[in-house]
Formats: structure tokens, sequence, C-alpha cells
């Protein structure tokens, strides 16, 4: 298999089919418009950095994931989930991060470069009570830069085809899956109780 190993060869094969949007739709805080975008995406994949590796997890709150604070800051409330803290101890260790919105329905993704630093500040977590509940931290985030994403990615999956959704019922479920990465689990039992474990703390 031939391996490409320079930046010389990359542009090579893709530096001709730059386009000028490719670049100019890059700036250094949130227009109006792309403010309008991520404040409304309720989904966010979080990338972070660490001295162990990468990081992604999935993010999400219904009516925007992130607050949107000014033009060069965000708020990401990091709720309840399994206590890894795999994100939150890689931005303590390296602030850099990176943030993909998916808006439901739109096939025009938002993505964010920028820094974070991790808060347990009292007034702040109060400021996202839920159901009587707040986040035990949030990630502020501060802007590099900011960039919607080309659409094709999203148009060639066809994301949301409710005719190419999968039935559920095909698939492994966790319980499942974790008796299958640890051989001894009791599968059923897991199953049967996670959701209503998951709706008492989905806060």
């Amino acid at each position: 298999m031939k391996i490409i190993s320079s930046i010389e060869e990359l542009n090579t094969i893709y530096g001709a089919g730059l386009s000028p949007a490719s670049v100019t739709k890059v700036t250094k805080q949130l227009t109006p418009l792309y403010r309008e975008m991520i404040g409304i995406s309720p989904f966010a994949a979080l990338a972070t950095v660490g001295p162990e590796g990468l990081d992604c997890s999935p993010r999400g709150d219904l009516g925007g994931v992130v607050r949107v604070v000014d033009d060069e800051t965000l708020h990401l409330p990091d709720w309840r989930g399994n206590n890894r803290v795999d994100s939150l101890s890689n931005i303590v260790r390296d602030p850099r991060l990176a943030l993909m919105f998916l808006i439901p329905g739109s096939n025009t993704t938002m993505r964010i470069n920028g820094r974070g630093v991790v808060s347990d500040d009292e007034a702040l977590l109060s400021s996202f009570e839920m159901d009587g509940k707040h986040p035990r931290t949030v990630v502020v985030i501060s802007i590099d830069e900011v960039y919607f994403q080309c659409a094709r990615a999203v148009m060639r999956a066809e994301l949301w085809n409710a005719d190419h959704f999968t039935d559920p019922a095909s698939l492994p479920t966790p319980g499942q899956m974790l008796k299958a990465a640890t051989g001894d689990f009791d599968q059923e039992t897991y199953d049967r109780e996670w959701p209503g474990r998951a709706a008492k703390t989905m806060w």
C-alpha cells in the first residue's frame, strides 16, 4: 500500500481543488449567522487531546447544547454521564479543543476550534439549573476560529432520511456489548434497568 508521507504530496493531490469559500468562511469570532446556527444546535461532538491521546465525546442538550455568551465565548455544561471525565481531564492539562455541531434536519454542520477551561463556579453552575439540578462543572470555551462545514458528508449519508434509519432492535444492546467486552456480565438485567436509570439521572 502506498503511503502519503509529506504535505507536498497531499498538496499535489488536493491543492488545486481548494475553493476561495473554504478559506474565507473561517472567522475568528461568531458572526450573527454563525451565532444563530450554533445557538440552536442540540448536539455537538467534543474533541480534546491529552497526554494519553485523543478523545471525542457526544454532548447534547435540548434547546442548545452550548450557551453563547458573546461572539468569542461559549459555555458547555457537563451533565450527568459515566464519570470517566476523559474530556475534562484532557482540558485541564491541555486547553485545546474542537467542536462539531449538528442541527437535525440541516445538512450544514458548524465547527469551532478553540481553548477551554473547566469551572465549578457556584453561580455559573446554578445558572444552568434543570429540574432542580445543575451540572458539576462547565467548560468555558474561548473561540479561536469558527466556520461552517461543506454539507456533502451529511448529504452522502442521508443522515436525516428516515427511510435509512436503522431499526434499534437489529443492533447489539449496551448489555450485549458489555458482556462481549467483559465476558461475565448480566446483560439482561442491565438492558432492562437502563431506560429507567437513564430517565432518573438525565440531569
